[in-house]
């Protein structure tokens, strides 16, 4: 993020604020989307997150930690928005299926079905670490600080996160019929 817009942001430059806002806001919504795994929720999660920005921008201290700091709001956004919510919901997406061309084409659906089965069952700090290392591609480091753990944490976090997604797409593929009924895995 450019430090000099973050300053004049910061010194409640609304402009600039809204720069920034246009600047991140898909990007938001897309971890926001992958945490959560619900459009609405994800919207008001990224809603949530850019409201705190504006309020605490002021006390931010150091501009050049703004990514690392927005993150944090954001996910702790997140982390409220999956709180709200007492049971899983899970969202359907209808997409059109042309006639498959090619064999693989098929299992490839049905993999990524599973795999987003599997994904719904973690929990929401499983799928923070899993969204900030995988999708975002960033480092342990900057996932510690966007989650606010330490280090050590981000490496046991995402060992158990992908521990938790192996066995539920496994146990989604014993059970048949069972995938939508699961509750998220701790």
């Amino acid at each position: 993020m450019d430090t000099d817009l973050v300053r004049s942001a910061m010194r409640g430059d609304e402009r600039a604020f809204t720069e920034i806002v246009n600047s991140v806001a898909d990007r938001y919504l897309g971890v926001a989307h992958r945490i959560l795994r619900d459009a609405a929720l994800a919207e008001d999660a990224v809603q949530q997150a850019l409201l705190s920005a504006w309020r605490d921008l002021p006390n931010l201290r150091d501009p050049a930690k703004f990514d690392g700091w927005a993150y944090r709001l954001l996910v702790h956004a997140c982390y409220m928005e999956a709180r709200k919510r007492k049971r899983w919901h899970p969202t359907t997406i209808v997409r059109s299926i042309v006639e498959p061309t090619a064999p693989d084409l098929i299992g490839g659906i049905i993999e990524r079905e599973r795999l987003e089965r599997g994904f719904q069952r973690l929990s929401v700090e499983h799928r923070a670490v899993l969204i900030m290392t995988y999708y975002l591609d960033l480092p342990a480091e900057q996932v510690a600080e966007a989650l606010d753990i330490p280090v050590g944490t981000v490496a046991s976090r995402l060992h158990r996160a992908r521990h938790a997604l192996r066995g539920a797409i496994e146990a989604d593929a014993r059970i048949p019929g069972t995938a939508s009924q699961s509750q998220p895995i701790e």
